[in-house]
């Protein structure tokens, strides 16, 4: 029995270093094959739309009421494929990369205000043929969630606020803090090695990734620097606050929050309270900005738990 445990044991390390070579050897194609198996596992497959000026990449999974789910600055659709594996068997579940972001287009030329973003969610709801639908958002994706339930109010069948941003008022969060004082970007990869910074920003407790899948997402990342720096500016510069143009908004909200997020400081959530009558908080201990990511299982648990109390 020893000797055959042994060995069993011997073959997981023989196929923990395989595996690892490969990823040495092709990096891009274990980045992609191993995302196709994440993706899989939560029942999403990948799917292109057109609006007008962008190509626009969504993932697509699951049955029922229709979900909408839309990513944080600098990050993609995939954010929220560990999440939906706990969804997509009672949601279909839309996963959409933002104009600008992951695989859409990503002209230089337009412009990436929130109103702009907004705008384009109810584009690409119209090209899902989706006349409302509940909403979800993290960060940069909150705040355009929010703005949407003010633009299109009739759209918005509930509103589902993962660190979001757009609060005017809440306490200045470190990140927020040291671009005031030296102007850094501290969510903006400038070399493939300053992913390694954005990571230890946004987790406080940061998921396992092998060394070459994070090259390949370094590599990524630094590629959009010219356009997501400014696009950063630009939010810093946003006319479209929540206050108060969300106040007294009556759509259902669930409000949740890492309590130590260092992207967006927690009191945002007592702020998005305050402006949503019908709203419920949820506030996660060592958590960091990415509570879909650190704690995919209970996020999804929290969600099914609130929607179960909402009419139908």
């Amino acid at each position: 029995m020893k000797k055959v445990l042994i060995a069993l044991i011997l073959v997981g390390v023989a196929a923990v270093g395989s595996l690892f070579a490969w990823m040495q050897l092709d990096p891009q194609g274990a980045y992609t094959r191993l995302g196709a198996l994440e993706r899989g596992a939560a029942g999403l497959t990948a799917h292109q739309l057109t609006i007008p000026g962008f190509d626009v990449a969504y993932l697509k999974g699951g049955d029922g009421p229709p979900l909408v789910l839309v990513h944080g600055f600098g990050a993609d659709k995939d954010n929220f494929t560990r999440v939906a594996k706990g969804l997509t068997p009672h949601y279909t579940v839309y996963a959409i990369d933002l104009p600008g972001f992951g695989e859409s287009s990503k002209p230089l030329e337009a412009r990436y205000g929130i109103r702009e973003q907004t705008e384009r969610l109810g584009q690409i709801m119209d090209a899902l043929k989706l006349r409302s639908a509940h909403l979800g958002g993290s960060s940069m994706g909150g705040w355009i969630i929010a703005a949407f339930s003010v633009l299109y109010p009739e759209r918005a069948d509930s509103l589902w606020l993962l660190a979001a941003a757009g609060t005017a008022t809440a306490e200045e969060s470190e990140l927020r803090r040291v671009y005031r004082e030296t102007g850094e970007l501290k969510l903006v990869a400038e070399t493939p090695e300053d992913f390694a910074t954005i990571m230890d920003m946004v987790f406080a407790q940061p998921p396992f990734i092998p060394g070459p899948i994070k090259t390949v997402l370094g590599e990524r990342a630094a590629a959009n620097h010219t356009l997501h720096a400014r696009i950063f500016e630009t939010l810093n510069t946003e006319a479209f606050w929540v206050e108060p143009q969300l106040a007294g908004n009556p759509v259902p909200a669930l409000i949740v929050w890492g309590d130590a997020d260092r992207v967006l400081d927690v009191s945002g959530a007592a702020v998005y309270a305050r402006l949503l009558p019908n709203s419920e908080v949820r506030i996660l201990p060592g958590i960091g900005h990415l509570p879909m990511l650190e704690a995919p299982s209970q996020v999804a648990d929290d969600y099914l738990a609130w929607r179960a109390t909402l009419q139908p």
